[in-house]
């Protein structure tokens, strides 16, 4: 079930827009937040973050962000 915007209807911008806002709240919902809204907090990180994924199936990959990457460094 979706609460807000049905992430669909968002706009590119719009769509990025939430997302940075949901990782920004993040760690004060974890630390502080009930624990429904803990579960709702990642129930619609999920949503916006599966239809992100859906816009951009070939999205830029860092590759340090990658585990040879940080192999890499670490050697």
């Amino acid at each position: 079930m979706t609460m807000g915007v049905d992430p669909r209807d968002l706009g590119d911008e719009d769509l990025i827009r939430e997302l940075r806002h949901l990782h920004e709240t993040r760690t004060e919902t974890l630390f502080h937040g009930s624990d429904d809204a803990l579960e709702r907090h990642t129930s619609r990180t999920q949503e916006l973050e599966g239809e992100y994924l859906a816009r951009y199936p070939d999205r830029q990959v860092d590759p340090e962000r990658l585990r040879e990457g940080a192999r890499q460094r670490s050697a």
